[in-house]
């Protein structure tokens, strides 16, 4: 039952990263934010053409992160900590693309209610964990579960304050 709980708030914590970074990397340096609102170049009036061209009533989505982006951040904190060489970082890192792609599809699915949609997540949270484990020595299987275990920890001491 533990290890059911660890696995959902790990795939989670995978979530939680992608829509951090989302939110808070959009916006700024790329012509987003503030300060390019008030027309033309010189910043009085207003330019009929820019206005033209400019799409009314739809919000921005965010820029999703690429998946590899995300998997790259997990690996650098990962790596270290489990003691990974370069052959299981690279097969640990296709692991773990594939786990969020396959993710990302079962919570945009609009066909299937909440809770079906944690079941599916928990599953693929429990496939990703064995695959994960088929590349990791004994001392490194121990070493995952504790980094998964202070992961958890650290989510939910999180979200009590």
């Amino acid at each position: 039952m533990i290890k059911q709980h660890s696995l959902v708030f790990f795939i989670l914590f995978l979530l939680t990263i992608g829509t951090a970074n989302a939110q808070y990397g959009n916006g700024y340096g790329n012509g987003g934010g503030y300060g390019n609102g008030y027309g033309n170049s010189n910043g009085y009036g207003s330019n009929r053409m820019d206005r033209s061209n400019q799409v009314q009533d739809t919000p921005e989505k965010p820029k999703e992160i690429p998946v590899e982006v995300t998997v790259g951040e997990i690996m650098k904190k990962m790596t270290p900590e489990l003691k990974l060489d370069a052959l299981q970082e690279i097969a640990i890192g296709n692991v773990l693309k594939e786990s969020i792609r396959e993710q990302g599809i079962i919570i945009k699915d609009e066909k299937v209610g909440q809770d079906q949609k944690l079941k599916e997540v928990t599953a693929l949270s429990e496939i990703t964990t064995r695959k994960i484990n088929e590349y990791l020595n004994p001392d490194q299987k121990d070493l995952y579960k504790k980094w998964i275990a202070q992961k958890t920890d650290s989510k939910k001491s999180k979200r009590k304050k």
